[in-house]
């Protein structure tokens, strides 16, 4: 029987690893965009809510990504720095932010577009494994936030 409090034991680990692994894969092809990893996950999503024509509030950007707005608020405000995204606030309420692309954080998805295939490019994975792990990995996800919220009602 494996010891179960071995590292090679631990999910948990080889999830930290492979993320570490991909970021850093991820980091030369992002640095050509001169986006940071956390950047590039909220221009997915910014470019995603571009596509049916609607700003993306701040907090709704949060949800998705899963981070909170004391992580969001840094790095929208380097993007909009950049020039690559709008930050606005409610007239109805000031607490309310709302995200929105520029015409260059527009333009900047068609240099964007070769980061998957890149990334996947040497790897000896067939795509069609890589969805099923990309599934699985949502699941698992899905079951630890019901878990979660289940807990704390």
């Amino acid at each position: 029987m494996n010891d179960l409090l071995a590292l090679d034991s631990q999910i948990c680990f080889s999830l930290y690893a492979a993320n570490r692994a991909i970021t850093a894969r991820y980091r030369p092809l992002l640095a050509e965009l001169d986006l940071t990893y956390p950047q590039y996950l909220v221009m997915l999503v910014l470019w995603e809510r571009a596509q049916i024509g609607h700003a993306t509030r701040v907090s709704d950007l949060g949800v998705r990504l899963r981070l909170d707005s004391g992580t969001l608020t840094p790095l929208l405000k380097r993007l909009a720095l950049r020039g690559l995204v709008r930050r606005e606030r409610s007239a109805d309420d000031e607490r309310v932010v709302t995200i929105t692309l520029t015409g260059q954080g527009a333009d900047l998805k068609k240099r964007a577009a070769q980061v998957p295939q890149k990334l996947l490019c040497g790897l000896d994975l067939a795509p069609d494994r890589l969805l099923a792990l990309r599934n699985e990995l949502n699941e698992v996800l899905r079951a630890i936030e019901a878990q979660s919220k289940q807990s704390s009602a």
